[in-house]
């Protein structure tokens, strides 16, 4: 089985290069199954379900988010009536939302394919412990498949390196986003896990991290409040195409995607 995975989605920008390129993408690499990190979708903070809708109607199977995903008052509803928007599964209890999903469609030939998401606590907010959680969800999980996705969204590399690690063997994949910066670190782990410390974005490349450029030195320079307007120039779709082997979950393969969509 393979799967498309591709990194955070910002602004107007990173929907237009899903609207250009995703199905593209999809036939160049037969993927069975899309998941889309969306948190930054709706003007790069936060979601909403107009947006959401949107994403999934390209044909995006699961929308995982992160620390932005409750900025937008709206999106609370609907994450109690779309399982297929992930929120972080550390959040605390009673909050809006499911933090997985165990899905199948025609390319999957039958077999499901589950999705989970967490936030990381360094420089983040102050999550339930990543590491613990993570053996409550994937405990339910495998008792449906094998073949597991985790998306972490944390900042610093080292504890995304150590969910890798205590993760290898026990899902398929663990690949990080929110720094929206691509790393070239993909590898397949000792015990079969595929590892990528961050799958990068979607969106404009001419930027600091999806933020037009002059904002974010000027803020640099002169440290005054500035608004975040999302940059349009240079857009590129960043991500990463995994294999799994069905009946076992272990990753065979982890490979960057690093396309131009537009100027």
């Amino acid at each position: 089985m393979i799967i498309l995975f591709l990194g955070d989605v910002i602004g107007n920008p990173g929907r237009k290069c899903l609207e250009i390129g995703l199905d593209s993408l999809i036939s160049e690499n037969n993927a069975d199954a899309v998941i889309v990190n969306g948190e930054n979708a709706a003007g790069g903070l936060g979601i909403t379900p107009d947006i959401s809708d949107h994403i999934l109607r390209l044909g995006v199977d699961v929308i995982t988010t992160g620390n932005h995903v409750y900025k937008k008052k709206d999106i609370f509803d609907y994450l109690e009536k779309e399982p297929r928007l992930l929120k972080p599964a550390n959040y605390p209890p009673g909050t809006p939302g499911n933090g997985s999903i165990i899905f199948s469609n025609k390319k999957t030939k039958g077999y499901e394919v589950a999705v989970f998401n967490l936030c990381g606590r360094v420089f983040i907010d102050n999550f339930d412990c990543p590491f613990r959680v993570s053996d409550k969800v994937i405990e339910f999980l495998s008792r449906r498949t094998p073949i597991i996705i985790l998306d972490f969204h944390a900042e610093v590399t080292s504890e995304k390196i150590a969910m890798g690690w205590y993760l290898d063997g026990k899902v398929s994949a663990v690949v990080g986003t929110h720094t929206h910066v691509q790393t070239a670190d993909e590898r397949i782990l000792p015990k079969g896990t595929a590892y990528m410390t961050d799958v990068g974005m979607c969106g404009p490349r001419n930027s600091v991290i999806g933020v037009r450029k002059e904002i974010i030195v000027d803020r640099f320079i002169n440290m005054l409040p500035q608004r975040f307007d999302v940059a349009n120039s240079d857009n590129w779709i960043n991500g990463a195409v995994i294999e799994v082997n069905e009946s076992t979950g272990k990753a065979i393969s982890i490979r960057r995607i690093n396309k131009k969509i537009y100027d």
